[in-house]
């Protein structure tokens, strides 16, 4: 019995064939010289929204985060296990990134839990419940809505969760220190999988609006 899957394996087989081969040089320079990454994703763990697929990246060009909603939790030092703010504590004072981005996406079934207030937990641990009651307010005032679609009420929490996640970036004290300096910049963007549009959040209103492209 393999010890990886064979498609894996495949696509490995491709990887050294392909990419790897016209970048083998830039991989040694990394490995040499460590990564220096100018930009943080925050992006959710589904499986169709890569972002170095999306924005074409490079190996070393992005440092990527991803959990289930691409959520950020509040500043919370309380000694427990925290394993997004650790790699936000890492990005942003270690590698010092100068931007960091929130993407969420369509159809997130993290977010389709949080709007479901009967879902079964998974499992009795219910960990997916806990980490989306992040939103759970938020989750509650779209639920309610009777003026939108299923669909529409979806779509609304995901972008509200991205302006949700920014807020709580600020709470972190390294992150609003550098921001007020001018020396790190938040965004937000939500990719429509159905699709492939980017939107983009106006820092200004809020607003997703579609970014245009030269």
């Amino acid at each position: 019995m393999p010890h990886l899957p064979d498609h894996l394996l495949a696509g490995y087989r491709n990887f050294m064939n392909g990419r790897y081969l016209t970048e083998s040089g830039r991989y040694r320079e990394l490995a040499k010289e460590g990564q220096a990454p100018e930009t943080m994703i925050v992006a959710c763990c589904d499986s169709r929204s890569a972002p170095e697929a999306i924005f074409d990246a490079g190996p070393g060009e992005l440092f990527v985060l991803r959990n289930v909603g691409n959520l950020v939790p509040p500043y919370e030092p309380d000694g427990e296990f925290h394993s997004t703010s650790a790699a936000l504590e890492f990005a942003v004072q270690s590698l010092k990134v100068k931007n960091i981005v929130v993407m969420g996406h369509g159809r997130c079934g993290g977010i389709r839990a949080a709007l479901d207030p009967n879902a079964a937990p998974l499992s009795p641990g219910d960990f997916i419940g806990k980490w989306m009651s992040l939103i759970a307010p938020a989750a509650e005032t779209v639920s309610s809505s009777t003026f939108m679609t299923a669909v529409e009420r979806q779509t609304a929490l995901e972008r509200i969760s991205i302006r949700y996640s920014i807020a709580n970036l600020r709470t972190f004290p390294c992150v609003s220190i550098l921001e007020g300096k001018g020396r790190l910049s938040l965004h937000g963007a939500w990719f429509d999988i159905s699709t492939g549009e980017l939107w983009v959040m106006n820092k200004e209103t809020g607003d997703f609006e579609r970014p245009v492209l030269e």
